[in-house]
């Protein structure tokens, strides 16, 4: 079998495309995935930042009981140097018991600051509700915040957010389905059905015909072997074949918060024929005194005199022929001076009369 993959991967190499895309880059084994995984935990060691609220103090008394001290009844544990955080990680695939990824605490109470904190150990759940890592560690903050006695205040970044890098250690691993079954199926991270087939072209041509088929836009299921390691091989082999992925389908995103268009290169447009002109409307304030004679009775007053204004921009027709390429769009509504603003009500009007050939998205 190895004889047979060096042979493979020889004649694979040989015949890269240069233009195309590895597997790998455009589509993931299915099942292969992160999980997130989620706790709580309290912070201390805090220079007087840190929560003043009451659910902070029962978590104290609760952490406090378990390592077997007991307080007072009716004695409120209140602590400034403590902050209570929600904590956040992903468990990568194929994680073992034992090794170690990264935490990010947050803080949900009223804490100025998780600078110089250490998180107490703390049990990290996923969406089942099992335990499948524990935190516990000196929190890296990024962000600082100072104040004086007079209320002035600068903050930098966010104070209130800390992460701790390899923080967690790994308690329980998630099953995979990658040593199950006899084939392995690769989801392609944008689904279309030519980028599909052409996927299982790539791959039948190197490893043989039926070796795989298209489920649908997105799925490719390939035949691999049932050998743990020489599946691992068959994976290494699959993910680096070069795919040429197919352009995507014509489509304007409109940013209506940024102004931004951003327009693909197989946008078209029809023959249609633009005039568009830019009208600003001017209202100026001016303050007239009114004074009355010397002799005459009457008081002093300030009346306003407002001017309008009205000017039209000498902006031309355009037009545009057919099929016309991105290129010439952009350089047709620059020519008129037109902004993004502009370009969007054109865009618009072009897509109502019929002659925008694209997908016209507003984000």
């Amino acid at each position: 079998m190895k004889t047979i993959l060096l042979t493979v991967l020889m004649l694979f190499v040989s015949t890269q495309s240069v233009y195309a895309e590895r597997i790998k880059d455009i589509a993931s084994i299915a099942g292969v995935r992160s999980n997130q995984l989620v706790g709580y935990g309290l912070v201390v060691g805090l220079n007087k930042s840190g929560d003043k609220t009451k659910f902070t103090g029962q978590s104290l008394r609760s952490m406090l009981a378990r390592l077997g001290l007991t307080l007072p009844p009716g004695v409120d544990p209140k602590s400034k140097n403590i902050a209570a955080v929600t904590l956040h990680a992903d468990l990568p695939a194929f994680a073992k018991p034992g090794q170690k990824i990264d935490v990010t605490a947050s803080s949900i109470g009223d804490a100025k600051s998780l600078r110089g904190g250490s998180l107490i150990m703390s049990p990290l759940k996923g969406a089942d509700g099992k335990i499948y890592a524990v935190a516990q560690g000196n929190l890296v903050v990024g962000g600082l915040s100072a104040s004086g006695q007079d209320g002035s205040k600068i903050t930098v970044n966010n104070p209130s957010v800390g992460r701790i890098p390899n923080g967690a250690t790994v308690e329980r691993g998630v099953p995979s389905p990658f040593n199950k079954g006899n084939s392995l199926v690769f989801n392609l991270h944008n689904a279309d059905f030519t980028t599909a087939n052409r996927m299982v072209e790539a791959i039948n041509r190197i490893l043989g015909p039926e070796t795989a088929r298209a489920l649908d836009a997105t799925s490719v299921k390939v035949s691999a072997p049932m050998d743990p390691s020489q599946r691992v091989s068959f994976a290494s082999l699959v993910e680096n074949m070069q795919v040429a992925p197919d352009d995507a389908p014509a489509r304007v995103i409109v940013n209506s918060r940024s102004g931004t268009v951003v327009i693909n290169g197989k946008v078209r447009v029809q023959p249609t024929a633009v005039s568009h002109g830019s009208l600003t409307v001017t209202i100026s304030e001016n303050q007239q005194v009114s004074q009355p004679n010397a002799l005459a009775a009457g008081n002093t007053v300030v009346t306003p005199q407002s001017e309008v204004s009205v000017e039209e921009g000498g902006n031309h027709m355009f037009v545009f022929n057919p099929g016309v390429t991105l290129d010439e769009i952009v350089k047709s509504v620059n020519k008129v001076g037109a902004g993004p603003s502009d370009l969007v009500a054109i865009l618009e009007a072009l897509k109502t009369a019929g002659a925008l050939r694209a997908e016209l998205i507003i984000i």
